[in-house]
């Protein structure tokens, strides 16, 4: 008797202890379930939390020459996919809203919120900006970056841009361009006096200074100014836009390289104001879809010229390289107008100094390693793929 109660006990008492653990797991199961339901919510209002924004973006550049506009797309595509299109910013090509060379102007009076132009396009209104693209005779594509993201450039040129209500980007590169589309042969210094060129920021004020009259004209009207023969002669980026533009059909001597644009910088500007408006994550995404859109732009390039230079020299275009004495007159001729421009801009009297140090370093680097490779490499003959062996 005593035993079978002692089991009925010991039962019941495994019994209550068996429920008791299935309460407990349902309880945790429970809470389990609250935790991913919670969750599930917290993330759509997370991103329902962030602004529905809509930008405008005037580019300088027209849809036709769809290798230097292509930044501009695509940053405004990439920051659509990164934000899950809560941030928008519609493109509009060189002159549907702002003429091509007042991108600056614009974006500073918020006309519209950001824009994809040359920042030498305004020395005007201050020979520093010049920094911001490229300047005779100084950095590569290579070297542009270096100063920008890690030799000081990025933060040099903020005070400058500070002073005009904009904050920047650096959205793409052309890489060293061509030297331009000339009526006739250029020969000596002399060949230059008189000459009218098309030409752009600090490199018209240098080659002014050996003889040659600048003409700045946006990239849409260049074919036609040198086809009435307003000009003699132009330059623009290389061989797959010059192509697209049909200077060959005008001009029959194409020169390299163009010594003033070794590594000729793009920027995305954007009005400060409006900058500082949105979340950290919006501005994140500006950043990053810049650097990303600059990789891809100088890589189509590097793509795209090969074959177009290939087809104009087919179809009679003239090679030819700038004879030294031409580009040792206009090196001369710059460093001049360097030092003169010191005592005229504030900008230019705090940055050109650190930026010249810093050329002249990386020349240094450069002479050792990349040109010995350069100049071997690219010297030699095109060695051709060995045969595959023949199949048993």
């Amino acid at each position: 008797m005593k035993q079978s109660a002692s089991r009925r006990a010991l039962a019941q008492a495994s019994t209550s202890t068996a429920e008791a653990a299935r309460q407990r797991r349902r309880s945790f199961l429970a809470r389990a379930a609250a935790g991913v339901a919670g969750t599930a919510v917290a993330g759509p209002a997370i991103a329902q939390s962030q602004p529905t924004v809509q930008w405008r973006l005037a580019s300088s550049f027209p849809k036709s020459l769809d290798t230097v506009f292509y930044p501009a797309e695509q940053i405004a595509k990439r920051i659509a996919e990164i934000t899950d299109n809560k941030f928008q910013i519609r493109v509009f090509a060189a002159g549907e809203v702002v003429p091509p060379l007042q991108v600056l102007d614009a974006v500073q009076s918020a006309t519209i919120e950001c824009g994809h132009t040359a920042p030498y396009y305004y020395v005007g209104k201050d020979p520093a900006f010049a920094f911001g693209t490229n300047v005779p005779f100084g950095l590569n594509a290579r070297q542009q970056n270096a100063w920008w993201y890690e030799g000081g450039g990025r933060e040099a040129m903020a005070e400058l841009y500070k002073d005009y209500g904009i904050v920047e980007f650096n959205a793409g590169n052309t890489g060293a361009q061509m030297g331009g589309w000339y009526r006739k042969e250029i020969r000596t210094v002399a060949d230059l006096k008189g000459l009218k060129m098309r030409i752009a920021g600090i490199a018209g004020q240098v080659l002014a200074r050996v003889g040659v009259v600048p003409q700045q004209i946006a990239g849409g009207e260049i074919y036609q100014s040198l086809e009435r023969g307003t000009i003699d002669a132009a330059e623009w980026v290389g061989p797959y836009d010059d192509e697209k533009l049909g200077f060959h059909k005008v001009a029959r001597y194409y020169y390299y390289p163009a010594f003033w644009e070794g590594g000729p910088q793009l920027s995305l500007i954007i009005n400060a104001k409006k900058f500082a408006e949105l979340p950290k994550s919006y501005q994140a995404a500006i950043a990053a879809c810049s650097a990303e859109s600059n990789l891809h732009m100088l890589a189509r390039y590097d793509v795209r010229n090969t074959d177009a230079l290939r087809r104009l020299v087919a179809g009679g275009a003239q090679l030819r390289p700038f004879p030294r004495a031409v580009m040792e007159a206009c090196e001369k001729a710059a460093f001049e107008l360097y030092d003169e421009l010191a005592g005229k801009s504030k900008h230019w009297a705090r940055i050109y100094p650190a930026w010249k140090k810093f050329r002249d370093d990386q020349y240094l680097w450069f002479r050792v390693a990349e040109f010995s490779f350069d100049n071997f490499a690219y010297s030699r003959p095109t060695q051709k793929p060995a045969a595959a062996p023949a199949k048993k």
